[in-house]
């Protein structure tokens, strides 16, 4: 079984993805992580129910990783087109106990399997060959952390939770199966449009939000 694990907003660098968040829900999130092994960064923040939301971007400062980055973070040049199209809640991770089990017979979907951090690997993460999004991230990206869940205790906790998550497709229906298939508990709800949009409503202190 997967499981809805968190949300991502794709961003060119981190202070266009933060700045969207904080005009989205009214929120700060700050820095998470540095991922020397992918050349990426990120913020975090917490969404209740083991979920959370990732803004990741490449880390100009970083090293070139030895593998296509992932989140298509390698081609920077379509990561600004989707997110000057309004294409910023870019796609979602799913966790599972049992990778291969997912993977095998849908490389054409999720890539392969790669062990991370590469020195000392703590987590095992599906990655297409050019490190694109699954299905142009109507599929979700996959993550075993091999029996130890994400800790939350160093990520913020600022009140947003996350209340509904949805996707617009122009095949809802092969998603759909897709999705059932694959036995995800909590996916988002699909709908039918005529491009691929995320979408969700994140409560916080503020209120009732959006972030697309």
């Amino acid at each position: 079984m997967l499981a809805l694990d968190h949300l991502t907003v794709i961003a060119p660098t981190l202070t266009e993805g933060v700045a969207h968040v904080r005009a989205c829900l009214d929120l700060d999130v700050p820095f998470g992580q540095r991922h020397a092994y992918m050349g990426t960064h990120n913020h975090l923040l917490q969404l209740g129910d083991a979920t959370y939301l990732e803004i990741v971007a490449l880390d100009p400062q970083g090293e070139e990783p030895p593998c296509p980055r992932w989140f298509g973070l390698g081609d920077q040049r379509q990561v600004r087109a989707d997110w000057d199209a309004g294409r910023r809640l870019r796609g979602w991770v799913a966790r599972t106990v049992a990778i291969d089990a997912i993977v095998v017979g849908r490389e054409h979907v999720f890539g392969r399997t790669v062990a991370l951090p590469w020195a000392e690997p703590l987590f095992d993460f599906a990655l297409p060959e050019d490190g694109s999004l699954p299905l142009g991230g109507a599929a979700p990206s996959i993550i075993d952390r091999r029996g130890k869940p994400r800790s939350m205790a160093t990520m913020a906790d600022l009140g947003a939770r996350l209340l509904s998550f949805s996707l617009n497709h122009p095949d809802a229906a092969a998603v759909a199966k897709l999705y059932e298939e694959l036995d995800i508990d909590r996916p988002p709800a699909i709908m039918h449009g005529s491009e691929l949009r995320y979408r969700a409503q994140i409560e916080t202190p503020a209120g009732l939000k959006v972030l697309s």
